[in-house]
């Protein structure tokens, strides 16, 4: 009976599927964990583990597997497993980054990659746009061109329509749901990062690079609570990780859209640096990550309990 409820859960939420796959082996395109109860007011998304890679695309890149890869979170939404067993939802996407990103506006397009002229309503000039990588990327990490030749305009659309816009819809239901359920959500993007080393801004300036294990994004506080970001980051570093706020990454589009602390949904990027918990040549898990993945638990599951009583207790005195 739970297994039922939680499958009706779960269409309820990611809607009845399209007559049509964008791709055949998109016939799914993203998956909807739920927990036995949803117990917690955290909701996951893992917008760029996903690593199906559509054989029509295949066909159309210059890339060999290997190369598409590089802008790929391999395994984060296994190293973020913790969100079930916390009682959280998690949304994960099964296409690659290098064929759609969700962490960009809907028509963040570059017209350099098409055949045909983009519509009015596209963003062309974004600075994301401008590096190449727009909604559908044109190079992946290393600036490599992605395509052998230019795309059709529907060829955008139809992804936008059909991958983008329906992870989007779960997603807001999601964060609308714990929101309303619990007074206040918080929504953890969850990503990875090239390994970098970088000074602490705490530390004098001269101070020795160090290698960084996380970056906490909250679009320099506009997206969250601030005692929310000061006990994820303690309870990081508790556990010996060097762990910086919103520099290099702030946090994307989804950190941005769905973060509105005022209105009572929270919303924080997890960058996790891939050295830390893989091979990054091989893209193995190497033997660090199941300790990596217990501690981002442990650190999670304290967030959990603490959001109602803070963050969220002004949301909920209000609507009394």
């Amino acid at each position: 009976m739970d297994s039922e409820r939680r499958q009706d859960a779960t269409a309820a939420v990611i809607g009845p599927a399209p007559r049509a796959p964008v791709e055949p082996e998109l016939a799914t395109p993203f998956d909807l964990l739920l927990p036995a109860e949803t117990v917690s007011p955290l909701v996951f998304s893992s917008p760029h583990s996903g690593n199906i890679y559509p054989g029509r695309f295949l066909e159309q890149t210059r890339l060999d597997a290997a190369s598409l890869r590089r802008s790929e979170d391999a395994h984060v939404d296994q190293l973020f497993a913790c969100a079930n067993a916390i009682g959280a939802p998690m949304l994960r996407a099964k296409f690659p980054r290098a064929y759609l990103d969700l962490n960009r506006e809907p028509y963040e397009l570059d017209p350099r990659m098409f055949d045909d002229a983009l519509p009015d309503f596209a963003n062309t000039r974004s600075l994301r746009v401008a590096a190449g990588l727009g909604t559908i990327p044109r190079v992946v990490a290393d600036a490599h061109e992605i395509y052998t030749g230019k795309l059709q305009v529907t060829e955008a659309l139809r992804r936008i329509e059909g991958l983008y816009k329906p992870y989007h819809a779960a997603l807001e239901e999601l964060v609308a749901a714990a929101r309303l359920r619990f007074g206040a959500a918080l929504l953890i993007d969850c990503h990875s990062m090239p390994s970098i080393l970088a000074r602490d801004p705490s530390r004098d300036a001269r101070a020795e690079k160090r290698r960084v294990d996380f970056v906490i994004g909250d679009r320099f506080g506009a997206s969250c609570d601030a005692r929310v970001v000061d006990a994820l980051e303690k309870r990081l570093r508790s556990f010996g990780y060097n762990v910086y706020r919103n520099r290099p990454y702030a946090g994307g589009f989804i950190t941005e859209h769905y973060g509105r602390p005022g209105a009572g949904r929270h919303a924080l990027q997890i960058e996790v640096g891939r050295g830390l918990y893989m091979n990054e040549a091989t893209l193995e898990r190497n033997e660090r990550f199941d300790t990596v993945a217990r501690h981002l638990g442990a650190a999670l599951a304290e967030l959990a309990q603490q959001l109602p009583a803070s963050a969220g207790a002004a949301t909920r005195a209000a609507a009394e």
